[in-house]
């Protein structure tokens, strides 16, 4: 698999988005836009159904590391799964599989991960970047880093356990940190 990046400019954060609605679907922007927010990984974020969030907090299990998130939703992400909620109010899944006929009948499943990849990819060739599900992820790890500047606060956001880890997977690399000599002088 590629390695995908952070989008580090907000302007481009938005116009995937927009691509994304108008290029793909709806559901496709929700999963992009909650996904900035809840920075999950794609399999966790799929599979959250709308009884894991009471009072205003998501709170699984991960997939990868059986480690439980609680977390705590902003207005954006609350908003947007209120929307998803009302429009869609006997779904179990937030991302539920609804479209294909193959779906009518049977239980209920949440978007498989291979077409929300395809989506994102396909956005991703038309802007010229690596995009991919961890793209969002990975985003919010670098704008809370570059806001705050504390890594671990990021590390604890995405659960890592290493600093050295996570400022590769955000994507702070040495010409980033060669910027950050240059800019600042002292």
């Amino acid at each position: 698999m590629a390695e995908v990046e952070a989008i580090k400019d907000l302007d481009k954060v938005r116009l995937i988005s927009h691509l994304l609605e108008i290029r793909c679907s709806k559901q496709m922007a929700d999963i992009w836009n909650i996904g900035l927010n809840l920075a999950l990984r794609i399999s966790d974020l799929l599979s959250i159904k709308f009884t894991d969030i009471r009072d205003g907090r998501l709170i699984i299990f991960e997939g990868k590391t059986g480690k439980r998130a609680e977390i705590k939703l902003n207005d954006k992400a609350q908003l947007l799964i209120n929307n998803i909620q009302l429009k869609h109010r006997n779904h179990i899944y937030l991302f539920q599989s609804y479209r294909n006929r193959q779906s009518i009948n049977r239980k209920p499943k949440p978007l498989n991960r291979r077409s929300v990849t395809k989506a994102f990819m396909l956005v991703g060739e038309e802007l010229g970047i690596r995009l991919g599900t961890h793209s969002m992820r990975k985003s919010r790890g670098f704008h809370l880093y570059k806001k705050t500047n504390d890594i671990a606060r990021v590390m604890k956001m995405l659960r890592h356990s290493s600093e050295g880890v996570t400022l590769r997977y955000i994507g702070i690399d040495q010409e980033v940190i060669d910027t950050d000599f240059v800019e600042l002088e002292i």
